[in-house]
């Protein structure tokens, strides 16, 4: 059973910040190998799910954990409220023509996992709504593996509610972040005990594992990150394909 409030956002007390960074920077250029790898065989898809409260650090992630990926084998997507159209279809209709080619990374910035997280929250669909869109969310994952070879990571942004305060005052107090503010994200950490059972109920009935990511210290966030996926993409074997003469 996942309780995150049981769970720490910090990192192990006996790490060294230096010594993490110095393994991470290796991490983030042995992940810009594969990459390469990756996209010439052809043969696997990356889909990368980030998931965390306002403020958790997803596009950090990805700047700094990508940061050696070739521009033509990533790309990344952000889900916002659906359009009318995308309302007119079923709620994985404009997810899954997002969903990686054989060669490419995609990162999900938030993922089709809002549809069971906000709009559960708020009550804009009831129980057995929910529990219909779980077992579709696990089925669709499931095609996307064993149907396009896709390996999909699922990265839950583990931030606290003080540090969160503090990311969201940065961008009222920060003149290069005031871009970021919205007043609604105030609005959602009202509910933030309701999204915390949310997520849990949403990890605890995901058939794919999720990765819980601390992120109150951002360089232990990238190595988790980083670290994850170079393990995972190594068991593939990827070879780059033999020179073809005509």
């Amino acid at each position: 059973m996942i309780k995150l409030n049981e769970i720490s956002t910090d990192p192990p007390k006996d790490l060294e910040r230096d010594d993490i960074e110095k393994v991470t920077k290796k991490l983030v250029d042995r992940l810009g190998e594969l990459q390469k790898v990756m996209q010439a065989e052809r043969k696997h898809a990356v889909l990368v799910v980030m998931q965390g409260m306002d403020g958790s650090g997803k596009d950090g992630a990805v700047a700094n954990v990508f940061e050696e990926c070739h521009p033509s084998g990533l790309s990344v997507y952000s889900f916002k409220k659906p359009t009318e159209e995308e309302f007119a279809h079923d709620f994985l209709w404009r997810v899954h023509k997002q969903t990686p080619a054989k060669g490419m990374i995609q990162i999900f910035n938030r993922s089709h996992y809002e549809d069971i997280l906000i709009q559960r929250v708020h009550g804009w669909i009831d129980e057995d709504k929910v529990n219909q869109r779980i077992d579709a969310i696990n089925a669709f994952e499931k095609l996307l593996t064993f149907d396009n070879s896709t390996l999909i990571f699922k990265f839950y942004l583990h931030i606290s509610y003080e540090q969160q305060k503090l990311e969201l005052q940065e961008r009222l107090d920060e003149a290069d972040k005031h871009w970021k503010h919205n007043d609604n994200d105030w609005k959602e950490r009202e509910h933030w005990d309701e999204y915390m059972r949310c997520y849990e109920d949403a990890m605890k009935r995901s058939e794919l594992p999720w990765t819980i990511v601390p992120v109150d210290n951002r360089w232990y966030r990238n190595y988790i990150i980083a670290k994850t996926m170079v393990d995972a993409m190594e068991k593939l074997d990827m070879q780059y394909p033999p020179l073809e003469r005509g």
